[in-house]
């Protein structure tokens, strides 16, 4: 029996990456998938059709994370269609790396406001639903770069930390509702950002990772859905790595 069946999970910035990976082993368990996507809606029609081709009941909202009001829609219209929401994974991001000294005000406040701001703005229109239900999980896609810091990612690395800090607080206030919240820390996946790299950039990546490899965007979405899971039911405020060993 598929795990998920019955249950609504909605995944933010799922058209793509990490994001997508997720939508597709959710779908996999059974679960009705709800994802939101910033831009292309080639994308996620394509996406649409292979969760349908998996048998899941899907829903895709074109959404900026950084409205809180667009927030608020993707959850009214997911209560709308689905009456629930069981699991809020928080994957959308951007990165917009550079040198401090070369970093304008524009290039903070973009990546924090979309990477933590948006992560706040999606939980905070969630959570009262999730409250009621006295039900529920969240999983927060964090960085490796939020526990080590890297360098010419101060404004990454910073929002990515914010939602590590965000997250246990939360864990402690919604316990007693049966609300788990939980973190995950990947390090190089084989998304877009990393397979856009030169050859031998990713080269040097590869020599400084212990399993010698580069991550896969589903290795990602299976720890996703295992956390999201009742078999990670006593699991809750905590910070996963998968990163091959990266941040050892």
């Amino acid at each position: 029996m598929k795990e998920f069946k019955g249950k609504t999970v909605i995944v933010t910035g799922g058209s793509r990456g990490i994001g997508r990976a997720c939508c597709l082993e959710f779908a996999k368990s059974g679960a009705n998938v709800v994802f939101t996507y910033s831009k292309s809606k080639e994308a996620a029609g394509t996406l649409e059709k292979e969760l349908l081709s998996l048998e899941a009941e899907c829903l895709s909202i074109q959404a900026d994370i950084c409205n809180y009001n667009q927030c608020r829609n993707v959850i009214e219209k997911t209560v709308e269609k689905f009456q629930k929401i069981d699991v809020l994974v928080n994957n959308a991001g951007i990165v917009k790396d550079k040198a401090l000294v070369m970093m304008t005000l524009d290039d903070w406040k973009q990546v924090t406001d979309t990477n933590l701001g948006g992560t706040f703005n999606m939980t905070r229109a969630t959570i009262t639903t999730l409250l009621k239900q006295k039900s529920g999980c969240i999983v927060n896609i964090s960085s490796v770069s939020g526990l080590v810091g890297l360098a010419r990612q101060t404004n990454y690395s910073a929002s990515k930390a914010g939602i590590i800090g965000f997250s246990k607080s939360l864990a402690k206030e919604v316990a007693a509702y049966n609300i788990r919240v939980n973190v995950i820390c990947p390090g190089y996946i084989k998304t877009d950002m990393v397979n856009s790299l030169k050859d031998k950039v990713k080269d040097e990546i590869i020599k400084s990772i212990p399993v010698n490899r580069l991550g896969e965007p589903k290795e990602v979405a299976q720890l996703c859905v295992f956390l999201a899971s009742d078999k990670a039911g006593y699991i809750s405020g905590d910070v996963v790595k998968i990163d091959g060993g990266l941040a050892i």
